[in-house]
């Protein structure tokens, strides 16, 4: 196929400085595209011909910038030359490619992960919860930080991804975008999967997270204890967005719902389970695993309190549930008015129905697991790690034994 190139050089008029110093630029134009980046040499703008695009006259600084030219003329038959003897066709994006040095063989870091990303997409509902999709995203736009920080490029080859690429990458999370240890270690897994997509297609020889431990740290998670929770129950407010807010956060204390989960609740989704009573059928949102809860005395006042809620009526809703940032912001004042010293969010409802209301009321954990919808049982046992309360009422009861055995 024919094709057409073009070679122009030019100055920058409107970068020049005060003693009319200006870059030269030169201009490549394929089959009528053109793309121009600078020569790396400067020309007094009085001394340029507009005409030739060369410097006028015969002195010494004209003779070294007009050779200068015509070698980068010379460069550019050289890789018109190249590209034909590959029996590759002329485009214009085949050129720029070539001239830029840019090797279609090699794969580049961000695009992998822009790839996975986007299978990930498409897979939201089926293999994947629209929560994941959105933290893979999150960590693609850490990594391209990350990467135009350090090394002053869009994109990075898939080979220079190596430990020290990953210890810079999470010192970086911590010190520069100011994430916990926890967050760090999240991101890190999530990038992981991708370095693990390069392993298995043999772009890269060496995990790069070989000897790199990724470990979370244990954090206290806060709960209400029986007292608080009877407390805010028993709490009566004037105004009646705060009685919405308390009722909607108990109810999830008495199912162990998240928020968005208790958000999307529908009607469909309250059931009659296989003992005759009244149950929550749902999926978590953030991990789409089901989640199957039978449905405590209280928890079911409240559904019989809001069932005829106009909201609930319209969006075929359980609970006319306020957006996270309301229900937390009002969280704080119940608190206030409740006595409660603890940073109020809705989550904690969730925590407290893992412990304060069932682990500590002796349900087993494995019961508890499958109510909360966890994947793994592991992930429930953190809860049962923070029953301080359920120790010490173990340990009443045994030196009550000991007591009695021994006044025998």
């Amino acid at each position: 196929m024919n094709h057409n190139i073009a070679i122009h050089f030019h100055v920058r008029n409107g970068r020049k400085n005060e003693s009319n110093i200006a870059p030269v630029y030169m201009r490549i134009t394929v089959n009528g595209k053109r793309f121009e980046h600078s020569i790396n040499r400067v020309v007094d703008t009085s001394k340029w011909s507009v005409d030739t695009g060369r410097m006028k006259g015969t002195s010494t600084d004209a003779k070294i910038l007009n050779n200068y030219i015509d070698v980068m003329k010379n460069k550019v038959q050289c890789v018109e030359r190249e590209i034909i003897s590959d029996g590759t066709e002329i485009t214009y994006q085949t050129f720029k490619d070539r001239w830029l040095g840019v090797d279609k063989s090699k794969k580049m870091i961000l695009e992998v992960f822009k790839e996975h990303n986007i299978d990930v997409a498409k897979l939201i509902g089926k293999d994947f919860a629209k929560a994941t999709a959105q933290r893979y995203k999150t960590s693609l736009g850490h990594t391209r930080n990350f990467i135009e920080w350090k090394y002053k490029v869009f994109d990075l080859d898939v080979t220079k991804v190596n430990y020290d690429f990953i210890r810079s990458y999470a010192l970086w999370l911590k010190t520069e975008r100011h994430c916990n240890h926890n967050s760090t270690m999240k991101y890190l897994a999530n990038f992981k999967k991708i370095v693990f997509i390069c392993l298995k297609n043999g772009w890269i020889a060496k995990d790069p997270f070989l000897g790199f431990k990724i470990t979370k740290r244990e954090v206290e998670r806060p709960i209400l204890t029986k007292i608080e929770l009877q407390e805010m129950m028993a709490k009566n407010f004037i105004t009646e967005r705060l009685n919405l807010v308390k009722d909607i956060f108990i109810f999830s204390c008495y199912t162990g719902l998240a928020y968005a989960d208790v958000q999307k609740l529908k009607r469909t989704e309250l059931i009659v389970g296989v003992d005759g009573e009244k149950w929550i059928s749902t999926k978590r949102q953030k991990t789409d695993t089901p989640s199957r809860i039978p449905i405590l005395p209280v928890a079911s006042e409240l559904l019989d309190k809001y069932k005829n809620h106009p909201q609930c009526e319209i969006k075929d809703r359980l609970l006319p549930v306020l957006s996270n940032q309301k229900m937390n912001a009002y969280l704080k004042e119940i608190a206030d008015a409740c006595g409660i010293n603890k940073n109020l969010t809705f989550h904690i409802a969730r925590h407290t129905f893992a412990t304060t209301v069932t682990l500590s009321n002796g349900v087993p954990i494995e019961t508890v697991s499958k109510m909360l919808g966890h994947a793994n049982l592991r992930t429930t046992q953190h809860y049962a790690k923070i029953l301080d309360l359920k120790v010490s009422a173990d340990m009443m009861a045994l030196r009550k034994k000991l007591l009695q055995e021994a006044s025998e």
